[in-house]
């Protein structure tokens, strides 16, 4: 394919990329991608998730869905992307990773290219891209999360998690240069609980980070969101009264307050046309 055909037909200005990454696992990022996602999409959006956690995926299984295919078959050529896609709670559409697919867990910069340039050429009219990174500071994870308009890092009150949360913004921040970081306290008590640990993070990246850290909400512990997990049903679906459904649905109206930047830059376009300036073995793709 000719590249420059390929970057017409990258992701469109209207469509809002959306990266959700954590520096820890077992926080619940991918609890609240499937919950923001469905709550964006309960406000009339068209939205999509991406499981970028491409070795270890599980957006499927939390959803309750079973596809028959996943990213894996899209990169070896077996399925296009299309053909790939399943459709979930509210018409939201998930893209599957593979799960125990080791050689997934680690692609190298073209197979990142040829993902990228797979899901900026879909067809389908999309108002929000929300892509669910794996935990860590992988080459994938980083990719992910430079590609995105919006990064959003979610974390637990645990010592580890903020100073994995902090690693991660350190990394985007210092080697790619990142400036802007929502935060999103998951987990916690009570919004109290959540803005303290808002103040933690923020005195320390304050003192030692030249970025702007803003805080999107915070997801309380509820027993209902415990349930919603064990039935693979998103909580604002299965108790759409419940403090954590309630928390969801306002971390996805402050979303819907964020605006799409004008031009390329921050845009998945932007990061390709990026890629292939920098590794000319992409160009190949």
């Amino acid at each position: 394919m000719d590249q420059a055909e390929g970057l017409r037909r990258m992701q469109r200005p209207a469509t809002k990329v959306i990266t959700v990454a954590s520096g820890k696992g077992g926080v619940g990022k991918t609890n609240v991608v499937a919950n923001l996602a469905i709550s964006l999409a309960r406000s009339g959006h068209r939205v999509m998730v991406f499981d970028a956690d491409l070795g270890l995926g599980n957006i499927d299984i939390l959803l309750g869905l079973t596809p028959r295919f996943n990213i894996s078959h899209v990169l070896s050529g077996e399925k296009s992307l299309e053909q790939v896609l399943v459709r979930g709670p509210q018409d939201i559409w998930v893209l599957p990773a593979s799960s125990g697919v080791s050689s997934m867990a680690a692609l190298d910069t073209r197979s990142q290219a040829r993902l990228i340039d797979a899901v900026s050429s879909l067809a389908i009219p999309l108002d929000y891209l929300l892509v669910d990174c794996a935990a860590g500071i992988a080459g994938d994870v980083l990719t992910f999360s430079r590609a995105a308009q919006d990064l959003v890092v979610v974390l637990s009150n645990e010592p580890a998690s903020v100073a994995d949360a902090y690693a991660l913004m350190k990394v985007l921040s210092r080697q790619y240069g990142l400036r802007r970081f929502h935060l999103l306290p998951n987990m916690v008590r009570d919004a109290r609980e959540g803005r303290a640990l808002f103040g933690k993070i923020t005195g320390v990246a304050d003192r030692y980070l030249d970025v702007s850290l803003d805080l999107v909400g915070s997801i309380p512990l509820d027993p209902a969101l415990r349930a919603a997990v064990r039935a693979q049903r998103a909580v604002v679906e299965s108790a759409p009264g419940s403090p954590s459904a309630l928390a969801f649905a306002a971390v996805a109206e402050r979303v819907r307050t964020w605006p799409v930047p004008k031009g390329p830059s921050g845009q998945l376009e932007f990061f390709m046309s990026q890629l292939l300036q920098t590794d000319p073995s992409a160009a190949a793709v």
